[in-house]
């Protein structure tokens, strides 16, 4: 098996476990403040959806809902696929946040089948060519696609345990006070 094709096989395994844990997600999920004080996806006073973001992150960091881990997956594999392979146009901003789970759901989709479909193309000498991040930083592709698997692992077991937390707390607030 070639460096790519195992980047491949585990690009589609760790994405389908994502997706199995997302299958059946619902819109009051995917708004689940499950703490006061969450990042999520919302209106702003000028009625335009946004995703909470700070820059630099604030410390210690908002506990993030669903909807703003989904999101940020999705964004992450378009921006990724945008300054890597694509035409470096697409900044964040430009990317409003999907107002359901559904729409969230197809931008993640969308996300994983750029750069699956960059992968599939790709020939092992490729992968040690650099390629440039939406921060102007040069990587080797391979480090692109690896980031990309290691982002949905890391964000699909914390998505899984938030949709285990909404099952069992039937969707109310954790903090009781």
């Amino acid at each position: 098996m070639s460096r790519a094709q195992l980047l491949l096989a585990q690009a589609d395994e760790v994405y389908a476990r994502l997706r199995q844990r997302l299958a059946g997600l619902t819109d009051a999920e995917y708004f689940w403040e499950p703490v006061s004080g969450c990042w999520t996806i919302h209106r702003d006073a000028s009625g335009a959806w946004i995703s909470d973001y700070a820059e630099p992150d604030p410390d210690p960091a908002p506990f993030t809902t669903i909807g703003w881990r989904l999101v940020h997956v999705a964004n992450c594999k378009v921006m990724y696929h945008e300054w890597a392979f694509g035409p470096r146009k697409l900044t964040f901003p430009d990317l409003t946040p999907p107002t359901t789970a559904a729409a969230a759901l197809e931008r993640l989709e969308e996300g994983h089948q750029l750069l699956r479909g960059e992968l599939e193309g790709f020939a092992d000498q490729a992968l040690d060519e650099p390629r440039l991040t939406n921060w102007g930083e040069q990587w080797p592709a391979w480090r692109i696609f690896w980031t990309m698997i290691d982002h949905d692992a890391h964000h699909g077991a914390e998505i899984g345990c938030l949709r285990d937390l909404y099952r069992v707390t039937g969707g109310s607030l954790l903090n009781r006070e």
